[in-house]
């Protein structure tokens, strides 16, 4: 019994080191991650001109979003799909540093 208990109290222990070690791994900016982020911003650009149009017809009115939102919209899908054109050019590539995403946020969505 008191070797169950040992064994249970080590693997807690090396779980609470090593865990939040692979949770840094996961989150921090690679290519690939740099990679993923420009597919999907490349596939996902145009969904900024509902966005737009909707987040300006909540925050003004329905004029606002036909006519701002529209444009907005329009400017931020040519944006947002360069942007993700770009970041699969330059995947492999630091740039900028540490694989930073060069748009904020980093997805549409």
């Amino acid at each position: 019994m008191a070797t169950r208990l040992l064994k249970g109290v080590a693997t807690a222990v090396v779980a609470a080191f090593v865990l939040p070690a692979v949770a840094v791994c996961f989150a921090a900016q690679d290519p690939f991650t740099k990679l993923g982020r420009g597919v999907a911003n490349t596939l996902t650009g145009w969904v900024e001109l509902p966005k737009n149009v909707y987040s300006t017809s909540v925050e003004q009115n329905a004029l606002a979003g036909i006519t701002v939102g529209l444009a907005k919209g329009a400017g931020m899908s040519i944006v947002r799909t360069s942007a993700g054109i770009y970041e699969i050019a330059t995947f492999p590539f630091p740039l900028p540093q540490d694989y930073k995403p060069i748009l904020e946020p980093e997805y549409v969505f």
